[in-house]
């Protein structure tokens, strides 16, 4: 397949590149798109087909449900049913943005999308080209990330470039993706409001709009839970993760970068190739390796826009062995860390 490459400008397309995009998104075809969060492959939401095109393409599991995303929030009213006042209080605060409401769903939307699930997963995202191309499409675009199912996603072009050229019909290069994080999840379709999946809306953001908020058990988790039924994605299978195997150390700093330090040198000696994410307060400490600096503790935005890229960077130089900082926090460290967890296969070392 000749894969198609059009570029935005200022974050608008040409009339003529967006009918060409909604045009073979209307005849069942795919486009990868950018949004505020990462690069999602787009496909008509209410087509069966489509949607399968989508798992083909990615190589993705399909019991992994898809995101529909919507251009305005009269659509949602289309695909869920029995909506709670909490999804329209969270709506009008949070949309255009990184939230994704899990509702439930209306026959409208095929079980090919929502991994056999009577739920429906909904977004209405704040990237410009996404909605215009939403709106000229019809409506309900079915989009996970633009990325061979589970590599790290992709927050430009290049990274979609990269991963599904020549299995999709088009990529629209809108730049690089402002947040770098997928999307907080959270499910409204039983009586306590949870989050499936942490982001850049928090959940002490969630509580302060609708009251008490759950995490699901799944996201505190350090361990795989093969077994579980993925209610939204990312939440059973192994996720973001690089060619290398990846590390994460957690404990006190000095012990830290001390333990990946010994570590680092005693592989380099061995003839392996290594690669450290460290931060602006760290990377002084590590000695050893490639050292690429994902951002700043005292700015986590710039720890979370920069995981996937530092990551799609190590496997650009073939890095054998990467090793990383923890992350862990309250609120937007939640979400850094649980994307950590999972590209690292929930490899997490403890040193304190």
């Amino acid at each position: 397949m000749n894969t198609i490459i059009i570029k935005s400008k200022d974050d608008v397309l040409s009339e003529e590149d967006l009918k060409e995009a909604a045009d073979i998104l209307k005849c069942g075809g795919l486009v990868a798109f950018p949004t505020e969060t990462v690069y999602g492959l787009g496909a008509d939401g209410l087509n069966p087909k489509a949607s399968i095109k989508i798992y083909e393409a990615k190589g993705r599991p399909s019991d992994n449900p898809l995101i529909i995303h919507i251009a305005s929030l009269s659509q949602m009213d289309v695909i869920a049913r029995d909506i709670p006042d909490e999804a329209y209080k969270l709506a009008r605060v949070f949309w255009p943005g990184p939230l994704t409401i899990i509702l439930n769903k209306k026959e409208i939307v095929p079980t090919e999308t929502t991994g056999g699930l009577d739920t429906v997963a909904i977004r209405l995202p704040a990237s410009k080209i996404a909605r215009d191309l939403i709106e000229a499409s019809g409506g309900y675009i079915a989009a996970p990330s633009a990325n061979t199912s589970g590599r790290p996603s992709p927050t430009s072009a290049r990274h979609v470039i990269e991963d599904l050229s020549g299995k999709i019909d088009m990529i629209i290069d809108g730049g690089k993706s402002t947040l770098g994080l997928e999307s907080t999840i959270i499910d409204l379709s039983s009586s306590i409001p949870t989050i499936l999946r942490p982001g850049s809306i928090t959940k002490s953001m969630l509580e302060n709009v609708i009251g008490q908020v759950e995490y699901d058990g799944v996201v505190l988790q350090r361990d795989m839970g093969e077994d579980m039924v993925p209610k939204a994605p990312g939440m059973k299978y192994r996720h973001y993760a690089p060619e290398g195997s990846l590390a994460i150390y957690e404990g006190s700093t000095e012990k830290v970068t001390k333990a990946i330090n010994d570590k680092a040198k005693e592989l380099i000696n061995a003839g392996k190739s290594v690669g450290i994410i460290a931060t602006e307060e760290t990377k002084h400490f590590y000695k050893y390796g490639i050292i690429k600096v994902i951002g700043s503790r005292s700015d986590e935005d710039s720890i979370a826009a920069g995981l996937y890229g530092v990551l799609r960077d190590f496997d650009d130089i073939h890095v054998e062995y990467i090793f990383s900082e923890s992350f862990e926090g309250d609120d937007l460290g939640q979400a850094i860390m649980n994307r950590l967890l999972k590209a690292a296969g929930y490899n997490l070392i403890l040193v304190e």
